[in-house]
Order: structure tokens, then C-alpha cells, then sequence
């Protein structure tokens, strides 16, 4: 069943849990991310980020109509979600498609340039029943030294999403959640994050909308769970799952002998749906 994410966000707030909101990248992520949801039957959210199209993984032309359809006939509630959207031509066209929630992201742009162009993103989906999350912030900690990645993830609220803002910002802007930076990055890990969990707090108190996670993989069950807790609503997961997927394929392949691409379908498929299982399991506080 196709909803906003509006409507699972406030299930979710009734609940204190978080939606799952996983992305894809083709038929196989998308089947793992459906099947793992229709078997626990919770809700979930299934994102297209830009940068798979720019990877030239697939294009939101021929994933988002399969997308929408899909979670149409799904037995679950499942929202359909640009991620990372910088250009709004671009988000109108996933809402051309059928999706019923995008993300403007203008973290990297000045907070006045930030909130005119969110105000435009808000305006544009509510003309077709949108729900819009924006990002106030810079993810914590990743930088290019020499060709390696360097992490700096000592807590430093100067870095972070600062409360008085982030509601000067949704009052301006009218967006129906906000992803913030408390300590989380996209991406792997290459040491375990410290999250200013408090400040998750303070910020669902001050903005007055769900806070959104992103670089949900690799993050400690305790800190998620208090994250959640605190206000989080909606957690970003990708890498992760892609890793068991790709670490199942490589694993599977012998030595010797042909090797089908269906095959290695249907075993990365798998487990990326099992991956995508605990991950929901944790977001919604399950034990099963």
C-alpha cells in the first residue's frame, strides 16, 4: 500500500519507534527490502538516491515506476522516497512518478539559501500531497588526507545541528521532518561513531517535527535505540545491507566451474533481505 511518509511517521510516534528507510538500487535490493517488511509486517520506506543514477547504477526513469508499483501491491504501507534531492527539477520529476515524499538537501549551502530553496521543495510536493524532509547540518567527522579517509568523531556541537536554528529553520520552511547531524555519517565506519544522543532531544523539543537519521549502518544497538527514544523517526540504512549482499555474492563464487549472474542474484537478494530484517527489528525495538 503507497503512503506518505507523513502518516508513517506519525504511526511511528505513536509507537516510539523508527521507519526503515532503505535504498535502492535495483529489483534485487528493492524485493530483499519488500519481502523483509511483508514478513515482519511493518512499514517501511524505500529511497532512490540521486547518486546511484550518477554511479550509472540505474536511473530514477526506470527504477521509480517500478518503485511506486511495487509498493502499491505491497501488503505492507510503503513510502516511496528521494533521497538526497539537490536539484528540484529532479524532485519533481519522482513526484511526476508517484513518490509521496522527497528530501531537499541544501546542507552544504548557506542557511538563508538553504531555507528559500526548502520553502520552494515544500511548496512544490504539497501540490501533490508530498511529504518533505530537509537537512540542517554537515555529517560528523569525514575528510580526504593523502587519499585516505580521516575521522574526527570527537563530540563537538559547533559541528552539529544546532536546536535554535534547526526551529528557525522548520518554521520558515514548513518540512514535515529534518535530518540533523549528531554524529552519524553516511557510508562505512572505519571507527564506531559517537552520537550526541541528548542532543537528538533537544532538537525533536525545539523543531517540533521528527528527526531523521542518516548513516544508520554500524551503528550500536544502544545508541539507536536511544536515539529513538530521543525523537528519531526515520533511519537511513544502506551500506550495510549492500555489504551482505556483495560479502554473500564473493563468498558463494567457486574457484572453479561456470558462475550464473541469476544465481548470484537470488544469493545476494537473500542476504540483503536478512540483513534488511534485523535492521528493522532494531528500529522498531523487536526481539522476534
Amino acid at each position: 500500500m503507497l503512503v506518505t511518509a507523513k502518516e508513517l511517521l506519525q504511526e511511528a510516534e505513536e509507537r516510539k519507534t523508527a521507519i526503515g528507510a532503505f535504498n535502492v538500487t535495483g529489483m534485487a535490493t528493492m524485493c530483499a527490502i519488500l519481502e523483509a517488511a511483508e514478513e515482519l509486517n511493518e512499514p517501511v520506506i524505500i529511497d532512490f538516491a540521486p547518486v546511484h543514477e550518477e554511479m550509472g547504477i540505474i536511473s530514477l526513469d526506470r527504477i521509480g515506476p517500478a518503485m511506486v508499483a511495487l509498493a502499491k501491491a505491497a501488503k505492507v504501507k510503503v513510502c516511496c522516497h528521494l533521497d538526497h534531492g539537490v536539484e528540484l527539477d529532479y524532485i519533481r520529476k519522482a513526484l511526476e512518478l508517484g513518490f509521496t515524499s522527497c528530501m531537499y538537501d541544501g546542507s552544504a549551502l548557506p542557511f538563508e539559501e538553504n531555507v528559500a530553496n526548502t520553502r520552494r521543495a515544500v511548496e512544490m510536493a504539497r501540490a501533490y500531497g508530498a511529504t518533505v524532509e530537509a537537512e540542517l547540518g554537515k555529517m560528523a567527522g569525514l575528510t580526504l588526507n593523502n587519499d585516505h579517509v580521516v575521522e574526527n568523531r570527537d563530540i563537538d556541537r559547533a559541528n552539529f545541528t544546532n536546536p535554535a536554528q534547526a526551529r528557525e529553520f522548520v518554521e520558515a520552511t514548513g518540512v514535515d521532518m529534518l535530518a540533523c547531524s549528531f554524529g552519524t555519517s553516511h557510508g562505512l565506519y572505519v571507527k564506531a561513531p559517537k552520537l550526541d544522543s541528548e542532543l537528538v532531544r533537544e532538537l525533536r523539543e525545539t523543531s517540533g517535527v521528527p528527526i531523521v537519521m542518516h548513516g544508520g549502518s554500524g551503528v550500536m544497538a544502544e545508541e539507536i535505540h536511544t536515539c529513538v527514544n530521543n525523537g528519531v523517526r526515520k533511519i537511513n540504512y544502506y551500506t550495510y545491507m549492500a555489504k551482505a549482499g556483495g560479502e554473500a555474492v564473493r563468498d558463494s563464487i567457486p574457484a572453479e566451474g561456470s558462475v550464473y549472474y541469476h544465481d548470484l542474484q537470488v544469493i545476494g537478494r537473500k542476504a540483503m533481505k536478512e540483513n534488511v530484517r534485523q535492521a528493522i527489528l532494531l528500529f522498531t525495538n523487536r526481539e522476534d
